[in-house]
């Protein structure tokens, strides 16, 4: 376990009621942080805040309006929040295109823009955005999330350059397949655009082009995040930081 306190500090996380964001959230608490759980599954997002003793908010992300009401005084702040839809380009739905878009690429730089005044005053800030070997490499049938990914591994490194000179840092954290309800969902819809039995889904097509055959757990990634945060990580910015089993060796 990496040691860290960040006592006096307060982390936003999004999309923390579940998964990679609530393992996230989990760690950042027993680290000290007051953390702020936002999701928006109001349910998910208060009962994550009552186990680690931070504060909930409910916010649909795809509002811009909602985003840009969130909290601005922040120290650490994590973009977790995401969806997936798995189709062909030729049959891709263009309003689920821009809603990935909104959710995954505008609201991290809305929210970027809202705590980097905060960052810039107290001279300390870490960025941390939850990426994907999808930032760094496609598949088939995954246009919007691709391209989101992308996007977002372009942002943190501008981010890091322009908060460089204030004690900011901002990295990305790229999994591949991670043990969550958002991988779960995919399997199905995997399974009908590859023509073959959901069973075969993890094996045949999430874990094809690893070389460790292993799902990510949340908490590995919740453990790199802590490392970015952490005084020995002071250097370490614009980087993307892959847990892929090697899928990117390829």
């Amino acid at each position: 376990m990496v040691d860290l306190d960040l006592t006096g500090r307060t982390a936003m996380v999004t999309g923390a009621g579940s998964g990679i964001g609530r393992a996230c959230a989990e760690r950042l608490a027993a680290a000290g942080a007051e953390v702020v759980a936002v999701d928006i599954d109001e349910r998910a997002a208060k009962e994550v805040a009552a186990a680690i003793g931070g504060r909930a908010i409910a916010a649909d992300l795809s509002d811009l309006d909602a985003v840009d009401a969130l909290p601005a005084t922040v120290d650490v702040l994590v973009n977790n929040a995401g969806l997936q839809v798995v189709a062909p380009l030729g049959e891709f739905p263009v309003d689920k295109f821009t809603l990935i878009q909104r959710v995954m690429a505008e609201a991290p730089f809305r929210l970027i823009r809202l705590v980097l005044p905060h960052m810039y005053e107290r001279r300390w800030g870490r960025i941390i955005n939850i990426s994907s070997v999808h930032g760094l490499r496609a598949s088939p049938f995954k246009a919007a999330y691709v391209t989101a990914k992308h996007a977002l591994e372009g942002l943190s490194k501008v981010t890091a350059l322009e908060g460089a000179p204030y004690g900011v840092t901002s990295n990305c954290i790229s999994p591949a397949f991670v043990r969550t309800p958002l991988v779960d969902k995919q399997i199905a819809d995997q399974a009908a655009v590859n023509g073959i039995p959901a069973a075969d889904v993890v094996e045949k097509i999430m874990l094809d082009r690893a070389a460790i055959k292993e799902l990510v757990e949340p908490e590995d990634v919740a453990e790199i995040l802590a490392y970015l945060c952490a005084p020995p990580a002071r250097l370490i910015t614009g980087s993307s930081i892959t847990i892929d089993g090697g899928w990117t060796a390829h």
